[in-house]
């Protein structure tokens, strides 16, 4: 809050005269990494306490024999079992047992238990158990956060919903006290304005939304990235972008295409299974401030371990001593010593030169400048593989991509980067330091519901879906401030009986329900290359996005500028030929539309 705050003091903003802050914050996702969350409770249905230690049966790391599961959320001694019981189509079977509830909540009470998530079966179909008991919480336990199953995940998986309702009972104390104190603190300066929250999904929603949907903020930064692409894919002509963002930390990408960026509903952060709609951003750990290292066997290394902020890559003068990406990239000269920070944060040649040489060059017998080299070609193959992956492993051909790099990071290995996967493009934004900030400029206010119905669809028609998709209406206008009536959009998952995942339809119009399986077969053919007429063909989710646009900044359209003489000449080493080359370099703030150079520069 306090870095937020101290950005709008330098940039020299009156918060009285803004009516809109969209804040981005990883406040929550670091908590869940860190394991810094808060001390979490567990309800659940008679039977099912164990669900978070069972999980799946698939292996994660398939060959990796040193794999271990990430440790539980709840310890098992926070793990209570309440008798209820609701059958398949939400009818009672057992009556919820009210004074189990009080006498569990006596015993959180006195651990001191600071948040509460509460799942019992098919809650998602009929939630009036989960309704009851979250009543009988909150008049025991006054102060303590409480995560209903129901207004996190409305989705069936017994697992993913029971860990996504935990990971938001997990993070939602942390996420409260800060956003509070950010909404506060920008009041007594006199804001008056709306507080939107980036959602991973790519929209944004209210911060009275935020506070009790935690774990739907958790990558709102990266997606923030994703939506600027999307902004600008239309003034680029391009209609299939490769958005890459490296930061301190991890490099991020994910694919945009026809001007809409991925989303996934099966997604995992730190071992940790989530089922909600999250833009599908691939990670990996290669960031500036990714420490480089030799192993026991001799192996040149880099990350996942981070020199972060503070104290940072050893060039900082702040304190570290270990050798980072970051510092490999100013000993290759590729890098301004004089120039960091608009010059606000001169550099330290002589710190990086010596953490490199005492934690590479001199273990692997290489020379400074080979020891540079190999940091800086090891991040950039694994950043290659990250971005091969949402490519060529998902049979999509990197060469009709145009390749978005921004982040602290993310132009300084982007060439490299495309050079590998025969990318022919690169567009480097303005600012590309803060673009993700400039995406959340650019998102809509917006919300995903997903909803399990699991029918064959020969027991639906447009009335039904009609009555279904008001009732799913109902629960999502709550989470926007109070206006107009956002964009409504319909859509289905199906698939054919004994499958497990999923085909997603758009319904436009619920006049075209009659079409809905013919519709199927021919998008499961198209994915997959055959149908089955003759196959029970199911429903299994519904799905309503809602969207209420909000003013954009506008692109402009610059004037095409003088070519700039260059500012200088400095030696940088090439990491793909390992050459020194004298490379005129040029300040990109003035360089306009139709400048050419002819590189290296």
């Amino acid at each position: 809050a306090e870095a937020v705050l101290s950005c709008i003091d330098q940039v020299g903003i009156d918060p009285r005269e803004a009516r809109l802050v969209i804040h981005g914050t990883t406040v929550g996702v670091n908590a869940l990494i860190q394991r810094k969350g808060a001390a979490t409770a567990l309800l659940t249905t008679e039977g099912f306490r164990d669900v978070l230690e069972i999980g799946r049966g698939n292996y994660q790391r398939m060959f990796d024999i040193m794999y271990q599961r990430p440790p539980i959320l709840v310890p098992r001694r926070w793990r209570f079992e309440v008798p209820e019981r609701l059958t398949s189509n939400g009818e009672v079977l057992t009556a919820l047992d009210e004074g189990a509830v009080d006498a569990i909540a006596e015993k959180l009470r006195a651990e001191g238990v600071e948040s509460v998530a509460v799942v019992f079966l098919f809650s998602y179909i009929n939630p009036q158990h989960e309704k009851r008991a979250v009543e009988l919480l909150r008049a025991k336990l006054p102060g303590v956060s409480i995560s209903p199953s129901h207004r996190i995940s409305q989705e069936w998986r017994e697992y993913e919903r029971t860990n996504t309702t935990v990971v938001n009972a997990y993070v939602q104390p942390i996420m409260e006290r800060y956003l509070t104190e950010l909404l506060r603190s920008l009041k007594e300066r006199g804001f008056g304005g709306h507080l939107l929250i980036t959602e991973s999904n790519g929209g944004a929603f209210s911060v009275e939304a935020a506070l009790s949907n935690a774990v739907h903020t958790l990558e709102s930064g990266p997606a923030a990235g994703a939506i600027g692409c999307v902004a600008i894919s239309s003034a680029l002509g391009r209609d299939r972008l490769i958005s890459f963002d490296m930061g301190g930390t991890t490099a991020k990408c994910c694919i945009v295409e026809n001007g809409q960026a991925r989303l996934t509903d099966e997604y995992q952060i730190d071992g940790q299974a989530l089922r909600i709609p999250v833009i599908d951003i691939t990670e990996v750990s290669a960031g500036g401030g990714s420490i480089a290292w030799v192993d026991a066997g001799g192996a040149l290394s880099v990350g996942p371990q981070s020199a972060g902020a503070a104290p940072g890559p050893a060039c900082y003068g702040l304190g570290g001593e270990a050798p980072t990406v970051t510092d490999a990239n100013l000993v290759l000269g590729r890098i301004a010593a004089s120039a960091f920070l608009g010059g606000r944060m001169p550099l330290r040649l002589d710190l990086a030169e010596a953490a490199i040489r005492k934690g590479v060059a001199e273990p692997l017998g290489l020379s400074l400048t080979e020891a540079a080299l190999a940091i800086v070609r090891l991040a950039e193959v694994k950043m290659a593989l990250a971005v091969r992956s949402i490519t060529t492993e998902r049979g999509l051909d990197p060469r009709d991509y145009t390749l978005v790099a921004y982040g602290g990071s993310g132009p300084l290995h982007a060439a490299a980067i495309a050079r590998e996967l025969a990318i022919p493009e690169l567009a480097i934004p303005p600012s590309p330091s803060t673009f993700s900030a400039w995406g959340m400029l650019a998102a809509d206010l917006r919300h995903d519901l997903v909803r399990t119905v699991a029918l064959p669809v020969e027991r639906t028609d447009a009335a039904w879906a009609a009555q279904r998709f008001a009732e799913m209406k109902a629960d999502i206008l709550g989470i926007f401030p109070a206006g107009d009536a956002p964009l409504l959009k319909h859509a289905v998952d199906m698939r054919y009986g004994g499958q497990v995942h999923t085909v997603t339809i758009d319904v436009a119009d619920l006049a075209g329900w009659a079409d809905l399986r013919e519709r199927f077969h021919q998008a499961h053919e198209k994915a997959y290359g055959y149908r089955s007429p003759t196959v029970v063909v199911e429903l299994l989710n519904l799905r309503l996005t809602a969207i209420m646009p909000i003013d954009k900044p506008a692109l402009a359209r610059l004037a095409k500028a003088a070519m700039p003489a260059p500012l200088g000449t400095r030696t940088i080493y090439s990491s793909r030929t390992g050459a020194a080359l004298a490379t005129p370099a040029f300040d990109r703030a003035k360089l306009g539309p139709g400048a050419r150079i002819a590189g290296p520069a």
